[in-house]
């Protein structure tokens, strides 16, 4: 299975990039997995308490269950991923059924900080963004998607998303295949990733 791993700050444009990589190459067996769905079972804890969680952190993570699921996926394993639910900071009750494919676009803001999971990775990619740009493009989201204020999104940068993105995530881009730029259109950056694809064997 050749995996290619996608990271970035929050909001730089991973969700977007994945989503017309999923476009361009429809005809290819190709699996997605993002990183939100295996943020840690919270079920003990109280909404309240759940939102208090830094989840910019890998510590927010389960980066274990994340490797196991990728481990069986090479071996040609079935797995049954968990789903994530942003509004109740919770994993949902039900999975996602995931069968192998020859291919697995892995995308998240902290994927590739977990080096078991990094190694697992054929090549890696760092989208780029400004941080001005990926705040107002979260505001957007968390306004309209999760009901959030723009103040909390504020507070939020500042408490956690900036710290943990320089701690994290930037120095990440020193160490992948390729850094695309979010603050402009993917063409070229799709036209490489699929030269790329192209050349698996499936």
């Amino acid at each position: 299975m050749y995996i290619i791993g996608i990271t970035g700050g929050t909001a730089s444009g991973k969700s977007t990039f994945v989503s017309l990589l999923r476009n361009e190459c429809s005809q290819l067996p190709i699996n997605f997995i993002s990183q939100d769905d295996y943020y840690k079972d919270t079920s003990l804890l109280s909404l309240k308490q759940r939102s208090l969680i830094n989840f910019d952190h890998p510590d927010s993570l389960d980066f274990e269950l994340l490797h196991q699921n990728l481990q069986f996926l090479i071996e040609g394993k079935q797995i049954q991923k968990p789903l994530y639910s942003f509004t109740k900071h919770n994993r949902l009750e039900h999975t996602e059924t995931i069968n192998p494919s020859p291919i697995l676009i892995l995308e998240g803001i902290l994927v590739l900080s977990n080096p078991l999971i990094k190694n697992l990775c054929n090549t890696t990619i760092f989208i780029d963004t400004p941080e001005e740009l990926r705040i107002k493009r979260r505001i957007k989201r968390d306004v309209i998607e999760r009901g959030r204020t723009e103040e909390s999104v504020l507070h939020q940068f500042k408490k956690n998303i900036t710290p943990m993105h320089h701690k994290f995530i930037a120095p990440l881009k020193e160490a992948v295949d390729y850094i695309f730029d979010g603050s402009k259109d993917f063409e070229e950056a799709i036209k490489t990733t699929k030269e790329l694809l192209s050349k698996v064997d499936c």
